[in-house]
């Protein structure tokens, strides 16, 4: 068993429980569908994920005492809408390949991509109007905007580099912290707990997101192609500009490698080079240091929540952001 293994069984632990009737809800949501699109929601349903927003959502239900099944429709939507922008995701980025399969978009084409997108779009949706909580439903609309709006600042600021840090924080959270935010605030209020504790779970999942992000851009410079599942340096290939290509040009504003790639000069061996400047000179590490200050935030503002199993599987998850290999 690995360190990440068993990481991720500590974090699952304390709910692993309701982490099975969620797959069940995920599973019911295909086996109730049309039967024309019954294949394409079992595959894209049972895909191999590590299922951290529903388990956020979930742990952070269980810090007051509420109707334990709302907890688990919500982790249930939350990780349908992480699926549908992935499917998304994967058609925008012409990407053939996604955690070792096959994507939709490569298998059925970019308009069964986008409609089966938008089909569990709204099934996720439909999954929080049963929650029956005003609050709830908004923020998770609010959500569906913020990643759409992500997605379109990384496609207009393609090629960019000079993009500043708070830009980046900016897309980064509608990217990806906007849905972690979600999954731990939803699971606070749906449980009934004191604002209080609402507000130290949303600021939890926002940090915690913003980590995940950022380990994410360092891995296309410091992971292998077997654990990010595309070639390393792929967001350069793509003229998307992340923490560690910005501390990059900041080091080395001179005939740096990122800005003659981004210009289309020698972009292969650009690329390399990129990514050869990013390791000897520290920029990794300082982009990871940045990431574990997200995390030391996310720990600290749920340090005077009860000291349960459920905060250390928080405390756990948000070590285990830093420390992930994808």
């Amino acid at each position: 068993m690995t360190h990440q293994t068993t990481t991720i069984d500590l974090i699952y632990q304390p709910v692993r429980e309701q982490l099975v009737q969620v797959e069940e809800q995920l599973r019911n949501l295909a086996f109730q569908s049309h039967p024309s699109i019954v294949g394409l929601l079992g595959q894209v349903a049972s895909s191999p994920g590590k299922r951290l927003r529903p388990a956020v959502t979930l742990l952070a239900s269980r810090f007051h005492e509420g109707d334990g099944e709302l907890p688990i429709i919500m982790a249930a939507a939350v990780e349908l809408l992480h699926v549908a922008s992935l499917v998304h995701d994967d058609t925008v980025d012409n990407a053939a390949v996604r955690r070792g399969a096959a994507t939709i978009s490569s298998m059925w084409g970019d308009d069964v991509a986008v409609l089966l997108g938008d089909y569990v779009f709204a099934s996720s949706a439909v999954m929080v109007c049963d929650t029956n909580n005003v609050h709830v439903i908004r923020r998770f609309a609010e959500t569906i905007k913020e990643l759409s709006t992500g997605e379109l600042m990384e496609q207009f600021g393609a090629y960019k580099w000079n993009h500043t840090l708070e830009e980046y924080k900016e897309r980064i959270y509608n990217k990806t912290a906007s849905l972690f935010r979600t999954a731990a605030e939803s699971g606070a209020i749906l449980s009934g707990a004191p604002d209080e504790t609402v507000r130290a779970l949303d600021s939890y999942g926002y940090n915690v997101g913003m980590a995940f992000q950022i380990v994410d851009d360092i891995l296309d410079y410091d992971g292998t192609e077997e654990e990010v599942g595309k070639p390393v340096g792929h967001d350069l290939l793509e003229g998307t500009l992340t923490l560690p290509g910005m501390l990059l040009i900041e080091r080395f504003p001179e005939d740096n490698p990122i800005i003659n790639m981004f210009q289309g000069k020698d972009v292969e061996d650009n690329r390399r080079r990129a990514l050869d400047m990013a390791h000897a000179s520290g920029v990794i590490d300082d982009a990871y240091d940045v990431a574990r200050q997200f995390t030391n935030t996310a720990a600290a503002a749920i340090q005077n929540l009860p000291d349960t199993s459920e905060r250390e599987a928080l405390l756990e998850l948000a070590s285990y952001v830093v420390e992930r290999r994808r």
